[in-house]
């Protein structure tokens, strides 16, 4: 499957799909573009669990997301122990994981203690955080906005002289629980203070289920626009119904890069009913149904959400772990060919 879009002249082209004309240009046609998805189950979705994972566990869920092909796996937090215990085995699993050429090796890095540990285990890329939202920042960090630019600059300046990627995740970019709205200029601001510093990558971060596709596309485009150099990733939980049409959103809007959770797994304790990040096998489901090229074995994929359950000890929000996949068929009952002769005997067509 190719990689590349096609080229402007092919874009009057159409597809015929079980009926329908398609114009390859269109969001539901993905005409081979290449979308990566980025597994953050392992990060986002295992803090969130009260059952703490046993280490051997972890690594061998990291090894099987390897091997289906995700361009990138965040694999742990290198947050304090006392804060997060479901990850305190970050420095074991990280070093002990088999790498796979292609794949980035991420680690959510809060602090210049954290990055110390990072760098000791091997992290391909530091993930900062900090929230676009002054109440959610002070809530969830306990240190007001500046404050945590101050402390992740050091962070960032730390990952330069070692040579190391970093991705700065902005949380409730598209809305803050406590405050509401967040402004496009105020979350545009912040991004550009730390694309100012030097950093690799940035990711927009629906924290709390509260974007919605127009305001998706809105800021997807506003983002691409003012750093075209810069690697954009879309951070979307399915809190209210809404993450794979906020995908689409991004997609249609120029974004190639999301975050996505094993399972559906996950949450926000600053978001009552909050669920997970968009399912991970969910997303390339649909995906490669629209003929997007994610990359990934999707069957590899479902058989790794599968062990979930038995790993956190509780069902994850999977649908396609419970439905299968769309042509994943049934066979008939058992009784189908006395159905069908019963059905011909009788007379349907009305006499004239």
């Amino acid at each position: 499957m190719s990689t590349t879009r096609p080229p402007e002249g092919a874009r009057t082209a159409v597809r015929q799909d079980e009926g329908f004309s398609i114009p390859p240009s269109s969001v539901w046609h993905g005409a081979g573009r290449r979308i990566h998805l980025q597994e953050v189950g392992t990060r986002d979705g295992l803090q969130a669990e009260c059952t703490f994972v046993p280490t051997e566990d972890k690594i061998a869920l990291v090894n099987a997301l390897s091997a289906t092909g995700l361009s990138k796996i965040e694999v742990t937090s290198f947050t304090s122990p006392t804060a997060i215990p479901a990850l305190r085995d970050a420095e074991v699993v990280l070093r002990e994981i088999e790498r796979r050429p292609g794949v980035v090796y991420s680690a959510l890095v809060p602090n210049l203690r954290g990055a110390e540990r990072a760098i000791e285990a091997r992290a391909d890329e530091f993930n900062l955080v900090m929230s676009a939202s002054e109440t959610h920042n002070l809530a969830n960090l306990r240190m007001t906005r500046e404050q945590s630019f101050a402390a992740l600059t050091q962070v960032v300046q730390l990952a330069r002289a070692q040579q190391v990627s970093v991705n700065i995740s902005l949380s409730c970019a598209f809305g803050c629980p406590m405050e509401g709205d967040v402004s496009e200029p105020t979350v545009l601001a912040w991004a550009q203070r730390f694309v100012d510093l030097g950093v690799h990558g940035l990711t927009l971060c629906d924290t709390t289920g509260m974007a919605y596709p127009g305001q998706v596309a809105l800021l997807t485009q506003a983002a691409r626009q003012r750093w075209p150099g810069t690697e954009l990733t879309l951070h979307f939980h399915n809190t209210r119904g809404m993450g794979l049409a906020n995908v689409l959103a991004g997609i249609d809007a120029g974004a190639d890069r999301f975050d996505a959770s094993l399972g559906g797994i996950g949450g926000c304790p600053y978001a009552p009913g909050a669920t997970g990040n968009v399912c991970t096998e969910e997303v390339v489901h649909a995906l490669q149904l629209m003929d997007y090229d994610t990359g990934v074995d999707l069957e590899g994929l479902i058989a790794a959400s599968r062990r979930l359950p038995g790993l956190i000890s509780h069902d994850t929000p999977s649908q396609i772990t419970k439905a299968g996949r769309r042509l994943d068929l049934h066979p008939v009952p058992a009784d189908f060919e006395t159905i069908r002769t019963r059905a011909l005997a009788r007379d349907t067509v009305p006499s004239l």
